[in-house]
């Protein structure tokens, strides 16, 4: 049986598109978000161990598109710098082998 972690990693590999923690969530029935946040954080740094890479869409303003740097925590940003909108489009996540 794998855990949690591996079952995160397993998903964001054979996937086509990159998925949001919401939609991670839902595919592998886990209750809250910060758990999928806390979890690909640490995800990011096992992968690269594994000829491997978490790659990003990073989040974005839903109002003035503002693009977010990537981050240093998988979190998505409270609020947009730009337009001080609370309308974030959550990052995005996927792994792929490193190139």
């Amino acid at each position: 049986m794998l855990t949690r972690r591996e079952r995160i990693a397993e998903l964001l590999e054979r996937t086509e598109y990159p998925l949001t923690a919401e939609e991670i969530c839902q595919l592998l029935d886990i209750e809250k978000r910060s758990i999928v946040y806390d979890d690909i954080d640490h995800i990011s740094k096992s992968v690269k161990r594994e000829a491997k890479e978490l790659l990003v869409r990073p989040a974005s303003c839903g109002r003035c598109q503002f693009i977010f740097k990537v981050r240093k925590s998988a979190k998505a940003p409270g609020k947009c710098p730009k337009c001080k909108s609370q309308w974030i489009l959550a990052p995005a996540f996927i792994i792929r082998p490193r190139k």
